[in-house]
């Protein structure tokens, strides 16, 4: 049995490609305490909403995916419920593995996942990392569970802070250039729709570029600039302006944010598994 708890966006859209990969509904058990959002969860996947305790008791494998200030408490309640080998796969961000070991006692196999919103898509990213107790099997366990909506790595816990920065982070930096690249060609006066088509359609280009080729996007970026052309032209401002510098800080900005809130929640950085 498979235990949900949190029935937000991210959390729906991992209930989604639960039930995608041919895990069946009774075996999946959602804690959303509203009713109407409960019910609309059941009339969309034919899922049952039921409270944390019998979500706890029932589970072979729990998914966390609640804010990290409801972390605590969250297990504090379902401690008691538990079975000894309940897997626990918890999205929280920035509550290292070690907190909720602690938390839940004993042996608990945990492992920490920082996944991103396209996952909504099937096109997401799930960073891993297993915590003391968590063995190869719990490890497979966590692929298979999280793989139907998107790409699923396993990194050291001491990069999660990072790949909250890299990964989960990300596609909001992605949107903020898309957004502004959109509205630049509105002001050149192309309609908002062609100009949407066409920077789509650039991104997924480069994207696919960098795959297909395998080149560094460095080279690849120098391949298409010729010098004096209108490339060079854009490159060069981006430069002049400190773009890079400033993507840089961003991604630094949020690994650091993903530290403070272990720090804030859980009492410590979840920088090492065993620090």
């Amino acid at each position: 049995m498979i235990s949900l708890f949190g029935a937000g966006e991210m959390g729906e859209a991992l209930l989604a490609g639960l039930v995608r990969s041919g895990h069946a509904t009774e075996e999946i058990l959602v804690v959303e305490p509203r009713a109407e959002r409960a019910e609309e969860l059941k009339w969309k996947y034919g899922v049952t909403a039921v409270a944390p305790q019998r979500a706890a008791e029932a589970a072979d494998t729990v998914l966390i995916v609640v804010r990290p200030q409801h972390v605590a408490d969250l297990l504090d309640d379902i401690a008691p419920h538990l079975d000894p080998g309940c897997l626990i796969v918890s999205a929280a961000a920035g509550i290292p593995t070690r907190f909720v070991e602690r938390r839940l006692g004993g042996e608990t196999p945990v492992i920490r996942v920082m996944p991103n919103t396209p996952v909504l898509v099937e096109s997401g990213m799930c960073v891993i990392s297993p915590g003391r107790h968590a063995t190869e099997e719990h490890l497979r366990r966590a692929q298979h569970l999280l793989s139907p909506v998107g790409k699923v790595i396993l990194l050291d816990e001491e990069c999660q802070d990072a790949a909250t920065a890299l990964s989960g982070s990300a596609p909001a930096y992605f949107f903020y250039v898309i957004e502004n690249m959109i509205k630049a060609g509105t002001e050149l006066g192309v309609p908002e729709e062609a100009a949407r088509d066409m920077v789509l359609q650039a991104a997924e280009g480069a994207v696919a570029l960098i795959r297909g080729t395998g080149e560094a996007p460095g080279a690849l970026r120098e391949s298409v600039t010729s010098p004096g052309g209108t490339t060079q032209a854009a490159v060069t401002t981006l430069v002049d302006e400190g773009v890079g510098r400033a993507i840089r800080e961003a991604v630094d900005a949020a690994a650091h944010r993903s530290r403070e809130l272990g720090e804030r929640y859980a009492g410590e950085s979840g920088a090492a598994p065993d620090a």
